[in-house]
């Protein structure tokens, strides 16, 4: 029960920094792009694949700490169902070039920040990049 509920609450701090983040995000470039959403899925994506590569493959996070971590704070963070609303709107209102960019961006740079995430995992675990 004490991991369930340091997840809710892992979720509770990933959702305020999304919110944070997502309304920086918008007074700084502007609200006719999805930018904030795109900037937390690609950040939020790297930081599961460090927290991820370091926790399960060192003992330096407690698994529970891991598992709020990724489940818990990046679960509230990170926001598919807002990246899908937002690119169904950039279709409705014509902007096919703004959500197909906004879908392949997101796609790609995830994938990316993912991965760059496992390898920086890889360099603090081992001092070598590693998937």
């Amino acid at each position: 029960m004490t991991r369930f509920v340091l997840i809710c609450c892992g979720g509770a701090m990933g959702t305020g920094a999304r919110y944070l983040l997502g309304g920086l995000a918008v007074r700084w470039l502007g609200p006719e792009f999805p930018y904030g959403t795109l900037i937390i899925n690609v950040l939020g994506s790297f930081l599961i694949g460090v927290v991820q590569h370091v926790g399960l493959s060192t003992l330096w996070l407690p698994d529970t700490l891991r598992v709020v971590l990724a489940v818990g704070v990046m679960g509230g963070f990170t926001t598919y169902s807002s990246f899908s609303y937002e690119a169904i709107k950039l279709i409705e209102s014509g902007s096919w070039l703004a959500a197909t960019a906004y879908v392949v961006l997101t796609t790609l740079l995830c994938l990316g920040g993912c991965t760059a995430g496992l390898a920086l995992g890889g360099l603090l675990v081992e001092g070598k990049g590693g998937w």
